[in-house]
This record gives structure tokens, sequence and C-alpha cells, in this order.
């Protein structure tokens, strides 16, 4: 099997809604198997460590988890139209896979949650992406080939998907779903056909 990471950090849980659209866009791939993971919460006293497992949601994801897929999703809400403090600690500590390149090669990409249409999409995914560029991955977007991308009154952008809050806790649009498989769907599928050449 393909395995594809899906990380994710969410407050308000439009990020985790969009990832588990992710998730299905990747199972969608014949011999593709997603594995969704958040990161804990970053505070600036540490006054109790975090529990290995969190009281609810998708367990948080490790190293070695990181190190054996076979490629990446990354989510993150917008936070000044970058990512959130949580996932850049999570990547901060990934020092030791740069050095041995265990990410070198390996399909990725990035999805996002903003309240506004203006709240910075496009540049806390181009913020996820620096990292995975240093790490060796091959960035995957969405392409205008799709034609959510083109209609989407709410999120999406070629760079990754995305969705538009609005009030806190709207529904993602029908689009907004449709892209996100449709990222999942392309990481799998790249992953797939480099898996089968090595």
């Amino acid at each position: 099997m393909t395995e594809i990471l899906v990380v994710y950090y969410s407050r308000s849980g439009a990020t985790a809604e969009l990832a588990r659209h992710v998730c299905r866009g990747i199972e969608s791939v014949t011999d593709c198997r997603a594995t969704l993971r958040s990161v804990p919460p970053v505070a600036v006293t540490t006054v109790v460590a975090e529990p290995p497992v969190p009281a609810e949601g998708a367990p948080y994801a490790t190293l070695e988890e990181l190190a054996r897929c076979d490629g990446l999703v990354l989510g993150s809400p917008t936070r000044f139209g970058n990512m959130a403090a949580p996932l850049k600690h999570f990547l901060d500590g990934t020092g030791a896979l740069w050095l041995t390149g265990d990410l070198a090669g390996k399909p990725a990409g990035v999805i996002t949650s903003t309240q506004t249409q203006h709240g910075g999409q496009e540049t806390t995914l181009l913020s996820m992406m620096l990292p995975l560029l240093h790490h060796g991955m091959l960035l995957v977007g969405v392409p205008y080939t799709e034609a959510a991308l083109r209609r989407t009154a709410g999120g999406g952008t070629p760079y990754g998907a995305s969705h538009v809050a609005g009030e806190p806790g709207a529904a993602l649009t029908a689009d907004e779903r449709t892209l996100a498989q449709a990222l999942g769907r392309r990481v799998a599928s790249i992953a797939a056909r480099l898996r089968g050449l090595s």
C-alpha cells in the first residue's frame, strides 16, 4: 500500500474537515491509504506536557510516520498570512529527517482555512511549502483542469485546497470539498507512480 500522511492543526474544525476530504481523495486511488494525524498545540509556558494521544480528533503525528510515508499533505489555519505555530513547531523538529533525506523525492501538498476571503490563504500555503522544499519534496498543487477551481466562490487555489469560513462553523462548500479530494487524489497518484518506479 502507498501511504499518504495527512498532518494538520485545527482550532475551529475547518482545517480538520478539509483534511478528512483530502483523505477521501487519497483513498479513492487504488492501493493508497491515508493516515490522518494532528499536531499538539503550543503555549508560551508549558505547565503540563501534552498526552501522547489527544482527548479528541486525530492522534498526533510522529517523526517515524513522517519518515516512512510515501507522500504528505500539511494543513493549517491562517495566522496573519502564515501557518499556525503548532504546525511550524512540528516542522521545526524535523531536522533529523532533513539530514538523512528521508522526505526527498516524495510528493507533498498543502491545505488551509481562513475566516475571510482575503485572509492570506495563498501566503499561508506558500509558508507551508518552504520547509517542504528544503526537505526536497515534490510540491503538488491543484491544476486549472479541475473545473471546481475555475468556478469556486469560496476557497480553492492552484497552490492547494482551502476553505473560506466566513462565520465560525460554516460548512465547506461543494467546490471546496471537491478540490480537497482532488488534491488528495493527485498526491496519492503521484506517490503510487513514484513508488512503482523504485
